[in-house]
């Protein structure tokens, strides 16, 4: 691995990642904006679009997370970095050259 990596995600990783933080830390989803508007203006073509009419097509365990899987599709990831492994088995990425990493792991940065 060659330890670059382009960073990038979709408005559905947005509201899902601001919920869990609203909902875990008490923060309100208007203070969590400011940081979501921050990362889109420090990466302008981080935020993944056209991935929608992938989503239907895809089997996770948690149909929810289809979204992530799509929009990874969409840009050509190599890798999603979560820390939920189990919800994006290899047998159902592989297929589509993913695999997953989580984010403590040093080969990611």
């Amino acid at each position: 691995m060659s330890g670059l990596f382009r960073a990038r995600w979709s408005a559905d990783i947005h509201r899902e990642w601001m919920q869990a933080v609203s909902e875990k830390r008490g923060i309100s989803i208007g203070q969590l904006n400011a940081t979501r508007l921050a990362m889109d203006e420090a990466v302008p073509d981080g935020c993944v679009t056209g991935y929608e009419d992938l989503i239907a097509a895809l089997a996770l365990p948690d149909p929810n997370d289809r979204h992530v899987l799509a929009a990874a599709i969409r840009c050509g990831a190599n890798v999603i970095v979560t820390f939920n492994a189990a919800d994006f088995p290899f047998e159902a990425i592989k297929e589509h050259g993913i695999e997953t990493m989580h984010p403590d792991e040093h080969d990611c940065y």
